[in-house]
């Protein structure tokens, strides 16, 4: 049951890293095409500071990049402690559950970006987040 609960792990950070290129190869395309020459820019610079600068568009996968490297820094332990712990088809099925939110939340955020939808992609993954980390704290708390 471990590697069927570290899969949905295993899968976001493969995410992230599409993401990641996905964001890198965009932000560099816009940025040719915009005739930014990096070697000009002030030392110390940051990807945020391309907002308003890049087409929203654009800077969306940027911002869904970081949104993945912010609340799933809960779910991979959370699942790690609930594989160790001795995970049951809910735990396992909650991680996937995560999982597919999160990287519709992704197509969502870097596509689309409309509000009211992507709050609710984030409200529906973060309840089931509270959730498996609640689990993993119940069985380290009162594990036998």
């Amino acid at each position: 049951m471990e590697a069927k609960m570290l899969a949905p792990a295993a899968v976001l950070i493969v995410w992230t890293m599409i993401v990641m290129l996905w964001m890198t190869v965009t932000r560099f395309a816009a940025l040719s095409k915009s005739g930014i020459d990096l070697s000009k820019s002030k030392p110390g610079g940051r990807g945020s500071q391309l907002d308003g600068v890049l087409p929203d568009q654009v800077m969306w996968k940027s911002h869904n990049y970081t949104h993945l490297l912010e609340q799933p820094t809960i779910f991979y332990p959370a699942v790690v402690i609930i594989a160790l712990m001795g995970a049951s088809g809910s735990d396992v099925l909650l991680a996937w559950a995560y999982v597919a939110l999160r990287i519709i939340h992704s197509f969502w955020q870097a596509l689309v970006n409309r509000l009211p939808v992507r709050i609710a992609l984030f409200f529906v993954s973060s309840v089931i987040l509270v959730v498996l980390a609640c689990r993993a704290a119940m069985l380290t708390l009162f594990a036998v």
